[in-house]
């Protein structure tokens, strides 16, 4: 194998597809209903879905500004490492490989395999084997090289945006029912209903940040990473209120929070059996869509801790010939078929997956938000091509909600919270035996 180092072939129309095709995923189509059932009113569920397109286009201004000063193909590693050190930023890359990225391409593996069993069932365990079968062919397609990754990611993200608009749409053309219950506002939601609702609103949302594992492969990155991320957000956010508009509209407040699969129920009701199936389709196509673009990104980190960190130096090699981290993408598809059977064998759930990697993203979430903080008082005199407007509150802002969301996570989730944290306790264990290499890339 041919020995070589990322390069900017990436287009910005390629990192909006990988943007908007790991955001909107299955979460869009299945937690409204969570949401809705934690909600007192209708005003408290755009309230919240307008909250998390907000909070998103913060942390996408800190994120600019780090990815275009500090562009690399480790994304958050890199920020980490610099402003850290060796420790935290090892801790990072092994939380990714074993929880955050790992646990996000299964959990939507297993949605697709869920959403394409209802048309064509493959036994007991059908929804596993399409999750195994997606899994690796979209690894597949990713080590065969970047053009084949970008590619896929922009056909399928393409399909979702319209199969989307076609759902909002059908909703025009449907009566609304009576409404089931006052719209008050969000002040009556209690305190722990709204920290559970933004934590699944802001898993959905979650991916964005993934922009900063291409930025060393994005053309002009100094000049495009800014727009690309804005505008991905602010799409993403129009989409998810349209979104839960026409689930409100269709089936009302009690509709949404009792469903228990709410974009198949709006779609029979709008186009009936035809449209659930259409919608069955959809979501298994958003599914994937986040799953090949997380299997994407994750294998760029995994590169990024393996050029680093002596016992993982395997991961550190990139392939010229076909522009990608082979021996990344291979152990990331082992680490994902692995916790598939795991799935099937402990009977995991979505949200199960959630509570998982919850604690554990929203950690690192924050120690990026403090970096960007770190960075900026230890490389004053770096070029900044993109500044974050009205500094200091944007990333503030980020760091308080990234915070009271690591509360969150931990108090008000379940005991599968605490697993994740014990799979990153290990990594600290590890850090005992593993040490930097001598070669890998300068912080």
């Amino acid at each position: 194998m041919q020995e070589g180092t990322p390069k900017p072939v990436v287009s910005p129309l390629d990192a909006a597809g990988i943007i908007i095709g790991i955001v909107i995923g299955a979460g869009i189509f299945r937690f409204p209903s969570i949401v809705a059932g934690n909600a007192a009113s209708t005003t408290a569920i755009y309230f919240a879905w307008i909250s998390g397109g907000v909070i998103s286009l913060l942390g996408a201004f800190v994120y600019a500004e780090l990815a275009a000063a500090y562009p690399g193909t480790g994304g958050d590693y890199y920020f980490l490492r610099r402003a850290f050190g060796d420790r935290l930023a090892f801790l990072f890359g092994w939380s990714r490989m074993t929880v955050i990225q790992t646990g996000s391409i299964v959990t939507v593996s297993l949605v697709a395999g869920d959403f394409l069993s209802q048309l064509l069932s493959l036994g007991k365990y059908s929804s596993a084997v399409y999750a195994a079968v997606a899994i690796i062919i979209l690894t597949v397609i990713n080590i065969a090289g970047v053009r084949q990754g970008t590619g896929t990611q922009n056909i399928l993200t393409a399909i979702l945006i319209l199969g989307m608009l076609v759902a909002i749409g059908s909703a025009l053309f449907t009566p609304s029912p009576q409404p089931a219950t006052a719209t008050t506002g969000a002040a009556s939601t209690s305190f722990g209903a709204l920290s559970t609702m933004m934590l699944f609103v802001l898993f959905t949302y979650g991916g964005w940040n993934e922009a900063a594992y291409v930025s060393g492969e994005l053309r002009n990155v100094q000049r495009n990473m800014a727009p690309v991320l804005v505008s991905s957000i602010l799409l993403i956010t129009g989409l998810y209120v349209g979104m839960n508009w026409a689930y409100l509209h269709v089936l009302g407040l009690s509709g949404v929070a009792g469903s228990q699969g709410v974009a198949a129920d709006l779609m029979k009701q709008t186009l009936g059996q035809t449209g659930a199936k259409l919608i069955s389709i959809l979501v298994a196509i958003a599914a994937l869509t986040t799953a090949n673009a997380t299997v994407f990104t994750g294998g760029r980190s995994s590169y990024a801790l393996g050029r680093d960190f002596r016992g993982f130096g395997f991961l550190g090699r990139w392939n010229a010939q076909t522009g990608t981290p082979l021996n990344g993408l291979l152990l990331q598809g082992v680490i994902a078929l692995a916790l598939v059977i795991l799935g099937v064998a402990t009977q995991q759930g979505f949200q199960a997956i959630v509570e998982y990697t919850a604690p554990v993203f929203w950690f690192f979430f924050l120690c990026s938000g403090i970096a960007f903080f770190v960075l900026r008082g230890k490389d004053p005199t770096i070029p900044r091509p993109f500044r974050v407007p009205l500094y200091p509150v944007p990333p503030i802002l980020f760091c308080l909600t990234c915070g009271y969301l690591l509360y969150s996570s931990v108090a008000f989730l379940g005991k599968n919270a605490f697993a994740g944290v014990a799979v990153l306790l290990a990594g600290a264990v590890l850090l005992l035996f593993v040490r930097p290499s001598n070669s890998g890339s300068k912080p």
